[in-house]
């Protein structure tokens, strides 16, 4: 680490993970569209549900950083970003009161969401409340054994897209839930790189993540299965007939993702950073590009 004076602020932005970000604004763009397209778009429900996803990302990332310290599986031999709790930078329990105001806050906006959408909102907030707590913390990390990329499947998938889409049309639909495998696949593809550039240090810790289960070769496989399964729902929703031709515009995202494709074959260790980073902005590119077609 530098010896240079680093201000509290570049310390916080080091420890909310910017880069990772873009993830939470995806998965409330499409179910934006989905509404749009259906007629039912609200804008503050809508901007409810961003700053909800906003919070809760930055809320996983707090998690993720003081449990990981906490359970010693962070080290110096890590090859992602410094995390602010294990190098001392930040104590662990401002850390840990981060994470919570996060939650807090998140929590407050989901009572706004529960007046507009009903009590259902309730139970989502706890669900999300509890996932981000056991994504790295309780007696059974999920993060820890594998289920990483499922949690976040889950709710930057059909979660927050359809919940995105319900208080802001009043009902569900079937089309909401095909749309939530755009940002559910993208983003978890983040978390897979994520995962494959630590396998080399959470191995030893005993953090068993998918990636270390699975092994390089196949988390690579994995990781390029999903840029490219993306592509099946806006191809799915042009055969069903459910919008037009706008929808290949997603299309226009194949370079970029062929550019991924082949960079993660080659890239390693703390050049994953990097493709993580492209990876979260290829995530929110394809996510818009989506959208921009359905509602076209």
């Amino acid at each position: 680490m530098s010896e240079k004076k680093i201000s509290s602020f570049q310390l916080w932005l080091m420890a909310i993970r910017p880069k990772t970000l873009p993830a939470a604004a995806g998965p409330v763009l499409v179910g934006t569209a989905v509404a749009l397209f259906a007629g039912g778009f609200r804008l503050f429900p809508a901007l409810a549900a961003f700053l909800v996803a906003l919070l809760l990302q930055v809320a996983v990332n707090l998690a993720n950083d003081y449990f990981d310290a906490k359970n010693e599986i962070d080290s110096e031999k890590r090859l992602g970003p410094v995390r602010v709790t294990q190098s001392g930078l930040i104590p662990a329990a401002h850390v840990k009161m981060g994470m919570v105001l996060c939650l807090v806050v998140a929590g407050l906006i989901f009572c706004y969401l529960a007046v507009v959408g009903g009590w259902l909102m309730l139970l989502v907030a706890v669900a999300s409340v509890c996932g981000a707590l056991a994504y790295s913390g309780g007696p059974y990390p999920l993060a820890s054994h594998g289920l990483g990329e499922l949690f976040v499947f889950i709710f930057f998938g059909p979660v927050a897209v359809c919940c995105t889409y319900y208080v802001q049309a009043g009902r569900f639909s079937s089309l909401s839930l095909v749309a939530s495998f755009v940002p559910g696949l993208l983003i978890t593809a983040i978390m897979v790189i994520n995962n494959l550039r630590d396998i080399p240090t959470d191995a030893p810790s005993g953090k068993n993540t998918l990636a270390v289960r699975l092994g390089r070769r196949n988390t690579v496989w994995f990781y390029r299965l999903l840029l490219l399964l993306w592509y099946a729902v806006p191809l799915y929703l042009l055969a069903a007939g459910v919008g037009g031709p706008m929808l290949l515009l997603s299309l226009i995202s194949g370079p970029m993702a062929f550019v991924l494709f082949r960079e993660v074959e080659s890239a390693v260790g703390s050049e994953l950073n990097q493709t993580l980073a492209r990876t979260a902005q290829f995530s929110l590119f394809a996510s818009l590009l989506f959208s921009i077609g359905l509602i076209l």
